[in-house]
């Protein structure tokens, strides 16, 4: 018999507002972060492999307000008021995979991206790169499927469906692709 979890987010959670230059500049509710245009706030992606050198992509949940059942990276979200980014992100990834893992920093950049009429992401986003060992166990409000997939097939698939890709995952893969992935894959694990 599977456990109940329990939620990890809701829309009335407190984001933190950034400015250009990823300076703190406020607070305010996910919900409003993600209305219409949107409003500056810091996030971060996680991109997990495997020791095979497999990303794990993570379907986003039917119960998501943007993007849902689209294919994703490992884990993404929020920090909360008080925390760290990297404290966040291995919170994150606990919550939502129930992995637990070292991180590591790649980049961090800000984006726009809307999803029709529904909403926004504008985020000032940190990415992180890890290696895991477990076997990953989705949250069910957070994803609706997950999968390993090695980077060239990847990167096939996002070239031949990128409507069933998030647009964050998008931007990110290209950039780790040509800057990062070769460190990544060459990382004692």
């Amino acid at each position: 018999m599977t456990a109940v979890r329990m939620p990890v987010s809701s829309p009335s959670e407190s984001l933190i507002l950034v400015d250009d230059q990823d300076r703190e500049i406020g607070f305010q509710s996910k919900e409003a972060c993600h209305r219409d245009g949107g409003l500056l706030h810091r996030a971060f992606s996680v991109f997990l492999f495997n020791r095979q050198g497999e990303l794990l992509l993570q379907q986003r949940s039917a119960l998501k307000p943007l993007w849902p059942l689209y294919w994703s990276n490992s884990c993404c979200s929020h920090p909360r008021q008080g925390e760290s980014v990297e404290d966040a992100a291995r919170r994150r990834v606990a919550e939502e995979l129930e992995l637990r893992c070292e991180l590591s920093f790649l980049y961090k950049f800000k984006y726009h991206a809307s999803f029709g009429e529904l909403g926004s992401e504008r985020e000032f986003c940190w990415v992180f790169a890890g290696f895991h060992d477990g076997e990953a166990v989705a949250h069910p409000e957070e994803i609706a499927a997950f999968r390993y997939v090695d980077p060239d097939s990847l990167t096939r698939e996002m070239a031949a469906n990128p409507d069933q890709f998030t647009p964050w995952l998008k931007m990110e893969w290209a950039e780790i692709r040509q800057h990062h992935l070769a460190g990544i894959l060459h990382q004692p694990r």
